[in-house]
């Protein structure tokens, strides 16, 4: 098990996290017709929508209440029931999703007069109201609370009849739009109805387009959120969709499945038994050969990363399905840095101590690392330790494609086996089984 040292200092070095109404917002950008809000000033906005489009290449959808001074002191609540008022009129979202800031949340900001003016005047609009203040937690909780927001308010309470055809994945904040078009490919190759929530893959479909949309276009729909009760099985991928995921069985009754991570063998074999299970149909053959070449990946692969010093700054669960899947090829993590302790499965994750910190943490510690794992803003760490780097997580700026590469299931950790022994082929160190051989670039 291993030990969490928590944050002591008292500045963030290089921040190696975002912001927890970021993850809440990018949780309610992956639902169909729907317009974000952060409540705040107008700065957290822009920081957000900078990031965002850095990061996915395009400009998202989002809103703010533009908290001045005087809304600070007296009004904060009356200006967000301005704004919802105003923009339900302009753009008909079909969920206006608010993400409170540090700023709304440090005054202890009464949103009673919201609820009551939802009820009264939003009849064809979901308002879905989430706690997220700057100063705790990060993109991994936001997510996590805006989608527990969105089942408590929006989906049908009690045990309604169920489809045995239909399941719904939660996928995490770590999964990119790749991972969620593969889960379904794989999950519909079954024969089963598949809904997701949030799903971020639709949004892509709309990169091209001849004008400007004030809300999102594809993405889970609100009716689908309704009536989650109906479905046979839920899955929740990642210990933060665990709240979520326990919310929609107290709500409905929906049996749930826990998945730490969807990548490696045993946690891909394991998910493909649970929807032969559900289906009753036998696994399809593009599958069974997925599985073939993960495991001729994984005897080319290990010559390449055994015994390689990997050092990683992530969410906890992307740290927990990174670290898990490099120490099952032979790697040691030699350096564990997160962004926040109320992760469980911090504890599990195959090293000694996890550090709660930043990025001049994860420097540190990286001393003697073969390989740095963590978002574009760790580059500057890799070159001064003159170690390759491998960019995950959010945001990734400074590479186009992110959200198109794979890491889950057969394929994913095929392809994510491919792309760390390239890098570390790449960085001019022989693997150990070939070191007697004369290196080239020598």
């Amino acid at each position: 098990m291993a030990r969490i040292l928590t944050q002591t200092k008292t500045v963030a070095i290089n921040p190696l996290k975002s912001s927890q109404p970021l993850g809440a917002a990018l949780a309610f950008l992956g639902i169909d017709d729907a317009l974000p809000i952060l409540h705040g000033n107008q700065g957290c906005t822009n920081f957000a929508l900078v990031l965002l489009a850095r990061h996915f290449k395009q400009m998202a959808p989002l809103q703010t209440t533009a908290m001045g001074e005087v809304g600070t002191v007296v009004a904060g609540a009356d200006l967000l029931e301005q704004a919802v008022v105003r923009l339900v009129a302009r753009t008909r979202p079909r969920l206006i999703g608010i993400c409170t800031t540090a700023l709304a949340e440090t005054r202890d900001e009464d949103i009673s007069t919201l609820k009551a003016a939802r009820a009264r005047d939003f009849v064809d609009t979901e308002v879905v109201l989430t706690r997220t203040p700057d100063f705790a937690g990060s993109v991994e909780e936001g997510w996590s609370k805006a989608v527990t927001a969105m089942i408590e308010e929006i989906t049908r309470r009690g045990i309604q009849g169920r489809d045995p055809t239909k399941v719904v994945i939660l996928p995490g904040s770590n999964m990119t739009v790749a991972d969620v078009e593969h889960l379904r490919e794989t999950v519909e190759s079954f024969g089963l109805t598949l809904l997701l929530l949030p799903d971020l893959s639709g949004a892509s479909e709309e990169t091209v387009n001849d004008q400007w949309n004030s809300i999102t276009r594809g993405g889970a729909k609100v009716e689908h959120i309704r009536d989650l009760g109906a479905v046979a099985q839920c899955i929740a991928v990642g210990e933060q969709m665990r709240r979520p995921a326990e919310v929609l069985q107290g709500l409905t009754g929906v049996p749930y499945v826990m998945f730490g991570s969807l990548t490696g063998l045993e946690n891909a074999d394991r998910f493909v038994w649970l929807l032969k299970g559900i289906s009753r149909a036998n696994v399809p053959m593009y599958v069974r050969r997925a599985r073939n070449q993960l495991q001729e990946a994984m005897l080319s692969g290990h010559f390449y990363l055994e015994g390689k010093k990997i050092a990683i700054g992530c969410e906890p669960d992307l740290l927990f399905q990174l670290a898990h899947s490099f120490v099952g090829m032979g790697a040691v993590i030699t350096a564990a840095v997160t962004t926040t302790a109320h992760s469980k499965v911090l504890q599990i994750v195959p090293t000694d101590t996890v550090k709660v910190g930043d990025l001049g943490d994860l420097e540190e510690l990286a001393a003697d690392a073969d390989l740095l794992v963590t978002h574009s803003h760790g580059r500057q760490a890799a070159e001064r330790l003159g170690v390759p780097l491998m960019r995950v997580g959010f945001p990734v700026f400074d590479r186009i494609g992110n959200q198109h590469q794979l890491r889950i299931l057969y394929r994913g950790t095929r392809d994510m086996i491919f792309d760390v022994a390239n890098i570390v082929q790449a960085s001019r160190s022989l693997p150990p089984a070939l070191a007697h051989l004369p290196n080239p670039y020598s």
